[in-house]
């Protein structure tokens, strides 16, 4: 047996120093799983700690995808369009994580799932203010989703600031237009609080960017890089509609939507749709 010694200038005295349970503070983050099923005197259903976790660890990763598309929208709206592209990577490679764990939760059967769902109450992933805010900030924008957030003043101060902001695509768009691009007037001087509703006149702005790749090559890598949002963000929500479907076939949701129908509208709703217009002219 190979055995690996500890090697005499490994750190081991760890007293007023920072750990790596401090720096990560584990204590707060291991001790928030609190599993609400316990009843009669009997523990908590064995699935719970999945579902919890499943949902926190989502929400982590929401986290991180907010702070990289704060900044991309930032770096948009300076001109620094270039320096955007790490950032949208790795929202990419996070909506690859997230897309990824729904195969986790499809571990959970529904009986399983019947063992602690009732403890659940009105709790539900609408309500998420992280989830809200990714959808805001890449434009799907619609005043009524406040409501589910009034009981949190913080979260709905910050998705208020978020629904009247520009979206990602509204940034891009102001930055084509500062390159000279034609795009239309009422895509630039539009209330942003207002959902973004399909303009069949910038199609021909993409298809220029399209055609002439090299006098356009930054503004072409950012519609790719768009799609690759949009296409990841539709399969986690097509994963996340048959994972519901799966565990709760047509049930109501526990936040009162009617479940999987109400996820699969969802799915009709695109983000850049002129981005996908354009394809059917290229070459035309």
């Amino acid at each position: 047996m190979c055995a690996r010694e500890l090697e005499p200038t490994i750190v081991t005295d760890l007293q007023n120093r920072l750990s790596y349970g401090g720096y990560l503070q584990l204590d707060r983050l291991l001790s928030s799983q609190s599993p609400v099923s316990a009843r009669d005197g009997a523990p908590a259903r064995h699935d719970e700690m999945l579902f919890i976790i499943q949902h926190q660890v989502a929400e982590l990763w929401m986290k991180l995808m907010i702070h990289e598309l704060s900044a991309v929208v930032l770096d948009v709206s300076v001109d620094k369009l270039e320096h955007s592209f790490k950032g949208l990577s790795r929202v990419k490679l996070i909506q690859e994580q997230l897309f990824g764990q729904w195969a986790v939760l499809e571990t959970l059967t529904p009986s399983e799932y019947e063992e602690f769902r009732p403890a659940l109450g009105t709790s539900s992933g609408f309500q998420s203010a992280q989830y809200r805010a990714i959808e805001f900030l890449l434009g799907n924008k619609q005043k009524a989703m406040l409501d589910v957030f009034r009981h949190d003043p913080l979260a709905l101060d910050v998705l208020e600031d978020l629904l009247r902001a520009p979206s990602l695509y509204d940034e891009f768009l102001r930055y084509l237009a500062r390159r000279g691009l034609p795009v239309p007037a009422s895509c630039l001087e539009r209330d942003f609080a207002e959902p973004y509703v399909r303009n069949p006149d910038l199609v021909p702005v993409f298809k220029t960017i399209y055609e002439d790749t090299t006098r356009w090559w930054d503004a072409y890598e950012m519609c790719e890089k768009l799609l690759d949002i949009e296409e990841s963000f539709q399969l986690w929500r097509f994963r996340h509609m048959k994972t519901v479907e799966r565990i709760i076939g047509n049930k109501t949701g526990t936040g009162g939507s009617s479940g999987v129908s109400f996820l699969k509208r969802a799915l009709d709703h695109a983000f850049f749709p002129e981005l996908i217009d354009v394809r059917t002219v290229i070459g035309v």
